[in-house]
């Protein structure tokens, strides 16, 4: 069974950056697609970032420039750079890889920005 672990989560002030990381132990060079996605107490699911393999990036209408998404194969894991960080971004964030013959979540990582 592929396992996904999500690192890099904590506690930032506003304004601040995080950088999450995704690392699974497939390759993800041969995943279909990628993204994260995050969940805020009382709210449901909600995407933050995801790629198609060959296709285009897809982003939350919150990111607005301030996340990027990325990847290295060799490392088989994926990023999620977050900068000028708010409060509102406070969430759990979770990874999720597809690979051919299913999907993979990871079992998130805690964010929290608050000064």
């Amino acid at each position: 069974q592929v396992q996904v672990v999500e690192s890099g989560g904590g506690l930032v002030q506003p304004g601040g950056s995080l950088r999450l990381s995704c690392t699974a132990s497939r390759s993800i060079g041969s995943a279909s697609a990628m993204g994260w996605y995050r969940q805020a107490p009382g709210k449901e699911r909600e995407l933050v970032a995801a790629v198609i393999s060959g296709g285009p990036t897809s982003y939350g209408d919150f990111v607005n420039g301030r996340f990027s998404i990325s990847r290295d194969n060799a490392e088989n894991t994926m990023y999620l750079q977050m900068n000028h960080l708010k409060p509102e971004d406070t969430g759990v964030y979770y990874c999720h890889l597809v690979w051919r013959g299913g999907g993979t979540w990871g079992q998130g990582t805690q964010v929290t920005v608050s000064s």
